[in-house]
Parts: structure tokens; C-alpha cells; sequence
């Protein structure tokens, strides 16, 4: 949201929580946290969040919570308010661990989720190109192809022609990359080796944000099933967080079933929208 926006906005109901109103200069600094398509969700948004903290620190401080504020070395500290809301949550919210039969289950439905990446050795030769230059780029273009061509007819090439026409730092090396895994390249990049069998090459000069590129797939080794042992305590961490935000939601929702709310409706609330 850019600064001012709320300026423009009619000017809304007087949002309270049990009778505590949250102003509205409160409500349009925190506008910024929750962008949204129209100034007005935002602003709703904003509102639904301060509400929903209001609430839980109304609840916190009524059941004569004390606050623990963490502190990490390298992070902020946490404010009084935040470890207030953490300590009712912990009192009031009730998550069990999840047992290793869960696990196990989540690991066997969810088995794609836990495969190490496949890893290639790759060769390449990078023709260095501007958008913004037609001329350039088609003459480039034209060498591009004019290389592969050459390539076709002699593959045992390849790591002169690198060496001769590439404009990466891999040309020292005649186009080696050596050993790349997934999230190493660029998407356009990682597409093309996916589609090559070991010892094939691009048919047609490929182009990423780099340039264009003649790629040859030198070896691939597949990716292999993760033991659930490896994976264990991940899937533990990850189905705790879940069950914790959808126990934390019902119980605002029961919060707010029995809490006065005026000028914001918080039907449906969510629990990450405590800020």
C-alpha cells in the first residue's frame, strides 16, 4: 500500500472489541502489512488482524497471563504484547505431537515430496545477446545455429567450439558445468536438461536470461527416494505447525462467537492474521 492511500478511503465504522476502540490511525499503519487488489480490503484486513489482537490480549491479560519476551542474539526481542499472545496460546491451544503412525502416513501419501533431485553433468556453449538490440540479437542468432550446425556434423567439437565461442567462464574448460542439481540454473535451463537423454544435445540454440545456449547432457543420475527415517522429524515439524494454526483458528473462532465486535466482521477469522 502506498503511503497516504487511506486518505481516499470513506470513512468507516468505528472498529471496537468489547468496548476497547482500536483507532483509526493504529488501524492505517498496519494497512501496509496486508496488500490487497483495493485499498478498502486492505483496509478490512488491517482492521480484522488488530481486532483479533485485541481480542486475544483482552483474553491473555483476564486470565492473568504473565509475559516472557524471547530474545535471540540476532533478531529483534519480542515485545511484551507478542509474548503475551504466544503465552495464551500455549496455555489455551492444545497441540499434541504428532504420533510416528501419522508420519509414516503423511511420509507414504506424500512420497514425491521426499526425493532428492536428480543430478546432471552438463556441457554448454553461451552466445551473449541483448533484447534490446535486434540486429545484434539475430546476428548472434545466426552464429548460434550456424555452431550447432557444425556440431551436428562433428560432435568431438564441442569443447573447441566452447572454448572458441563461449561466453561464459565454464569456455576455459571447453563449456564443462560439472555437477548441477535443481534450483542451480536457470528454469529454461533446467527444462532443457530435463528433455535430454545423456550424450544428446539441444536441437535449437535455447535461450534463458542469459543468452542463447547449445546445451549436450554429458551424465544424469537420478534422484532416489528419501528414507522416512532422514525425513522423520521434517514431517513432524511440518504437521505440528498445521495442527497448531487450525487449533489456534478455533479457538479465536470461540473468542470471537462470544466477544462484542463492532465495525469489522470476524466471521471466519483466520489465526495468521494475528499480526
Amino acid at each position: 500500500m502506498a503511503c497516504g492511500v487511506h486518505d481516499n478511503l470513506p470513512e468507516p465504522e468505528i472498529v471496537s472489541v468489547n468496548g476497547i476502540e482500536i483507532p483509526r490511525d493504529i488501524i492505517a499503519r498496519e494497512v501496509q502489512h496486508h496488500p490487497a487488489p483495493k485499498a478498502i480490503e486492505a483496509w478490512q484486513s488491517a482492521a480484522r488482524a488488530l481486532a483479533i489482537r485485541e481480542l486475544l490480549l483482552q483474553q491473555a491479560r483476564c486470565l492473568k497471563i504473565v509475559p516472557a519476551p524471547h530474545s535471540e542474539e540476532s533478531g529483534p526481542q519480542e515485545t511484551d504484547e507478542e509474548a503475551l499472545i504466544q503465552g495464551l496460546i500455549e496455555r489455551e491451544v492444545a497441540t499434541p505431537d504428532p504420533d510416528d503412525a501419522a508420519c509414516r502416513r503423511y511420509y507414504e501419501q506424500n512420497k514425491r515430496r521426499f526425493r532428492s533431485p536428480p543430478i546432471y553433468a552438463a556441457t554448454h556453449i553461451l552466445f551473449s545477446v541483448r533484447q534490446d538490440d535486434p540486429e545484434g540479437y539475430a546476428k548472434t542468432q545466426a552464429l548460434a545455429q550456424s555452431v550447432l550446425a557444425e556440431l551436428k556434423q562433428n560432435p568431438e567439437r564441442f569443447e573447441e567450439l566452447a572454448r572458441e565461442h563461449s561466453a561464459c567462464p565454464s569456455a576455459a574448460q571447453g563449456g564443462a558445468l560439472g555437477q548441477i542439481s535443481v534450483g542451480q540454473t536457470t528454469p529454461e535451463f533446467e527444462k532443457a536438461l530435463e528433455a535430454l537423454a545423456p550424450g544428446a544435445m539441444t536441437e535449437v540454440p535455447m535461450e534463458t536470461p542469459y543468452g542463447l545456449h547449445i546445451i549436450r547432457l554429458d551424465d544424469k543420475v537420478e534422484g532416489k527416494d528419501l528414507p522416512f527415517d532422514l525425513v522423520a522429524d521434517h514431517i513432524a515439524g511440518y504437521l505440528r505447525e498445521n495442527v497448531t494454526h487450525r487449533a489456534t483458528a478455533q479457538y479465536i473462532a470461540r473468542l470471537v462467537s462470544s466477544a462484542e465486535i463492532a465495525g469489522i466482521d470476524l466471521a471466519g477469522a483466520e489465526a495468521h492474521q494475528v499480526s
